[in-house]
């Protein structure tokens, strides 16, 4: 058929999400040294909070994907829509089609290739989208419209359906058709400002803007599915990397509002009293004192100096934000005289709040962390075990879950064209 491009269709991971109870997880081995909570694919999950809800993804890169995730770890049918010949842009970022990147955006879904360029293609993604609750898309303004799935498009084929549009600075004024990428975002918003020495920028080792902005579509979505409920009408969700990074910044800019003075990255350590120091093997650490006076003087205590209490410089939260530099000085001086592992230790006998600067390898070899169980391994059919970071929120008696691995290019193209049929019923 043209337009379409069918793929052999996944084996399925796990039994019906309706008929799933909670998950059960046992510790896996990696090269002996790392381990993994394993989604079993023989235990029941309970239904999840969105079981029910289906949702079109017409989106790449982070914000729409990432969106998207977040509904489907709920249990939301998400089903990928993607240009068949090279997919996702994040597919081509590793050899293979299947890397990291994209694996750690895309779980949880199906994946559809469709040209929507052609007539047929486009005539399939209407077919999903009358039988969708969700569409999800982060082209530039315009773009869809031009596709022919613009938003008063969509509507036409769906009254109920709740449309999420983002962008890089949103459908209007005078930016709106600038391209719009993480950094970019960070930077126009404010936010690297409160992240970065300002006299030795540096651009951030993570896609902040990106992700903020898909949560705050997520937000949006959750927010017009409920309100969807009630009235029965869908609506158009809004968003973009400027406007969600802005509204990130609530607490930073209601202070800059009050006073009339620019934050910077520094601003925030003194008045929450946050230090980062080195020990004298060299290994990062930090410590957050925040407001009550009982963490500074069990800190005096904990470095063998509580006269530091009655200081006059420091008696008060006021005093040590006024004298942060100087205090600062005095506990690096003092922590630079022994290792970290024993200073983390002797202030958590004192009861300050305090934790090492972990990489990633250590945050994952951390017991809590492995208590929580965040990192998940999922076997995909075809390409073996993923491993993947766990969702970050639990609810008791609808579990969010790793129900499926990310999946192939086209990978449930048949599948789902399948149920596009006369006569079959919509998952």
């Amino acid at each position: 058929m043209p337009g379409l491009r069918r793929a052999p269709p996944g084996r399925r991971l796990l039994s019906d999400p309706r008929r799933r109870r909670h998950p059960a997880r046992h510790r896996a081995r990696d090269g002996g040294a790392r381990a993994a909570a394993r989604v079993s694919e023989d235990v029941a999950i309970a239904p999840g909070a969105l079981t029910g809800v289906r949702v079109v993804e017409v989106a790449q890169y982070v914000t729409g994907p990432y969106a998207a995730m977040l509904l489907a770890d709920m249990g939301a049918d998400v089903v990928k829509v993607e240009e068949p010949e090279r997919g996702d842009p994040f597919r081509g970022w590793e050899e293979g089609g299947y890397g990291a990147t994209f694996r750690g955006l895309n779980r949880n879904k199906r994946s559809v290739a469709l040209d929507l360029k052609d007539p047929a293609g486009l005539g399939a993604l209407r077919q999903l989208v009358e039988r969708a609750h969700v569409l999800i898309e982060n082209h530039r303004p315009g773009v869809a419209d031009r596709l022919g799935f613009g938003y008063e498009d969509a509507r036409g084929w769906n009254p109920q359906l709740v449309y999420c549009a983002i962008s890089g600075f949103g459908s209007h004024g005078p930016y709106r058709d600038r391209p719009g990428y993480d950094t970019v975002g960070q930077a126009m918003s404010g936010l690297l400002s409160l992240l970065t020495d300002l006299d030795d920028p540096r651009p951030m080792g993570i896609s902040i803007a990106d992700h903020l902005t898909g949560i705050f579509a997520c937000y949006g979505i959750l927010g017009a599915l409920v309100a969807r409920r009630r009235s029965g009408e869908g609506q158009r969700v809004e968003t973009s990397l400027l406007q969600a990074c802005t509204a990130f910044l609530g607490e930073n800019a209601a202070r800059y509002f009050a006073s009339g003075d620019v934050p910077t990255r520094e601003t925030r350590t003194r008045i929450a009293q946050v230090y980062a120091f080195r020990a004298s093997d060299g290994l990062p650490f930090v410590v957050h004192l925040s407001s009550p006076q009982k963490f500074f003087e069990s800190l005096a205590g904990a470095i063998g100096r509580p006269e530091l209490a009655q200081d006059e410089r420091f008696r008060s939260r006021t005093d040590r934000v006024a004298h942060h530099r100087e205090l600062r000085a005095i506990l690096a001086d003092a922590f630079v005289t022994a290792p970290r592992a024993e200073w983390l230790a002797r202030l958590e006998r004192h009861d300050v709040p305090c934790a090492p600067l972990n990489t990633l390898a250590e945050a994952f070899a951390d017991p809590q962390v492995s208590e929580l169980g965040m990192r998940a391994r999922i076997t995909h059919p075809e390409r073996g075990d993923v491993d993947l970071v766990a969702p970050g929120v639990t609810l008791e008696k609808t579990p969010l879950a790793i129900r499926r691995a990310p999946p192939t290019l086209g990978e449930h193209t048949a599948e789902v064209l399948d149920e596009l049929k006369p006569g079959q019923r919509a998952r």
